[in-house]
């Protein structure tokens, strides 16, 4: 929304640091963000108030600002939504709020009405090396962790974004679909557009259906999305020149397989494009993006070339020595975009950030890959146990972690399942206490369990329960088994 884009400018502008948070994280999730970062305000879109409400003694929030997806709705809009059962429920919400909560609560309006008064000078003499903003990430544990990304991070990463997509020019109007609780969201496709000068169109809600008629009404000379974005404009009815404004589409999120590139490219320039998909790779620790196939050439399943300023190097795993090229090993990067650390987390920050016999800092990203001669990078795996879902990262041991805590479950195991819109999504196999039932009762208070304790699209798509689950030599759940069984 608007809100939050205003938001994160002013935070900044201000010196605040911005601690963004997915709204559809489960409540403790939002909890535990909230205090680690010790957040003293929190801006809510109105949907997620209830969890706040239920949260909110357990922190040390002082204000809360609470956003309505009408506040910058055009008048006809604003009526339209406030009468919608939507609306309704909303205000159901706030009628069981206790009167100590709404002490400290405040709509948006309001507060930006209080902005008039305020006549003092703003000292916004911040360095590049401050933080600026916080977003979450597994990591190479799955353990969500606060990353802190710096002034400089932020901004550099917008200067390469130009760089590597000259062709893109003030006025010109980027679809930005990614949540900017994403680092792929935030920085790619609202600050690095913004800072060229571009248009942003902002979609609060992205429907799939919906994506003809975003693309008719608004012409975007720029598409960011990952890999099941594409597959819904591929499903997409346009006429032939329909995509002649577009000049630049990027994917990232996922790897795209050759074949699916030539899908793409073969979609957009029968409907008027000349444009081709260029995939690239990142993750929130190198501020959402670090490489990106260049314009004039693709090398098949390349993850493209590093970005200005960023060095790539590939490791043998688990050494400081470099590979050779083409040589499997793990992906290092180093470069302005790196994240400061993780916030309140020196030891994992250190097994990730380590100093080389170059003097030089580089992040050890836990992804495989190699490099040829001439720079291209290529993605080939993850050291670790990682799903993605429509470009989200979900960390299958963090999910079992929770999962196990429940009073019912003995023992679990969550792997990837195809799906075929998202590509995969998590199903876990559960096998329960002695003197449990796998009754409805039991199946349905574990799958509220989790929707109330883990983000939205982690949510468990499939619950398997067995008597049992296959082990390894040691004495571990095997669940390359379980994968297998899945094929």
């Amino acid at each position: 929304t608007p809100e939050a884009i205003i938001s994160f400018y002013a935070l900044n502008k201000i010196g605040a640091i911005s601690n963004m948070i997915h709204p559809l994280s489960g409540e403790n999730e939002i909890k535990n963000f909230v205090n680690k970062a010790n957040s003293k305000t929190i801006i809510v879109i109105d949907v997620a108030m209830a969890k706040i409400n239920n949260i909110l003694n357990d922190t040390k929030i002082k204000d809360v600002i609470i956003v309505s997806a009408a506040d910058s709705m055009p008048p006809y809009l604003n009526i339209a939504y406030n009468a919608t059962n939507l609306h309704k429920n909303i205000l159901n919400i706030f009628k069981n709020i206790t009167n100590k909560n709404k002490n400290k609560m405040m709509r948006w309006n309001e507060f930006i009405k209080l902005g008039k008064k305020y006549t003092k000078e703003i000292d916004d003499d911040f360095k590049g090396k401050e933080v600026a903003t916080i977003l979450y990430s597994g990591g190479t544990s799955g353990e969500p962790k606060g990353v802190e990304l710096t002034n400089l991070n932020i901004n550099a990463l917008a200067m390469q974004c130009f760089e590597l997509c000259a062709n893109l020019k003030e006025k010109d109007k980027v679809l930005a679909i990614m949540p900017i609780f994403h680092g792929f969201g935030l920085a790619v496709s609202i600050h690095s557009p913004l800072y060229i000068g571009m248009k942003v169109i902002l979609v609060p809600d992205f429907s799939p259906r919906k994506f003809g008629m975003l693309i008719k009404k608004y012409t975007p000379n720029f598409i960011i999305g990952v890999p099941t974005l594409y597959e819904a404009l591929l499903k997409t009815k346009l006429r032939k020149n329909d995509l002649a404004h577009l000049t630049c589409a990027v994917s990232g999120g996922d790897t795209l397989t050759p074949e699916f590139k030539k899908e793409i490219d073969d979609y957009l320039h029968s409907h008027g494009s000349k444009a081709s998909v260029r995939s690239g790779y990142g993750l929130t620790e190198s501020t959402g993006a670090c490489c990106l196939n260049p314009k004039q050439e693709y090398r098949a399943n390349s993850i493209g070339i590093p970005l200005p300023d960023m060095d790539f190097k590939i490791m043998r795993s688990g050494t400081l020595e470099e590979a050779n090229p083409m040589e499997e090993g793990e992906i290092c990067i180093s470069g302005p975009s790196v994240m400061k650390e993780y916030l309140n987390n020196k030891a994992e920050t250190n097994k990730v950030k380590i100093k080389h016999k170059d003097n030089k800092i580089w992040l050890h990203t836990g992804d495989i890959g190699c490099m040829d001669e001439d720079g291209f990078v290529y993605f080939k795996g993850r050291l670790k146990r990682m799903i993605v879902s429509s470009g989200y990262n979900i960390y299958p041991n963090y999910l079992e972690e929770l999962i196990r805590k429940h009073e019912y479950v003995d023992t679990c195991s969550v792997i990837g399942i195809p799906h075929p819109y998202k590509q995969q999504v998590p199903k876990v196999y559960i096998v329960l206490k002695d003197g449990i039932k796998p009754t409805n009762a039991v199946k349905k208070e574990i799958k509220k369990y989790c929707e109330e304790n883990l983000v939205k699209y982690s949510w468990p798509y499939e619950y398997d329960y067995r008597n049992s689950l296959p082990k390894t030599l040691v004495g571990k759940v095997a669940y390359r088994e379980l994968e297998k069984g899945e094929k």
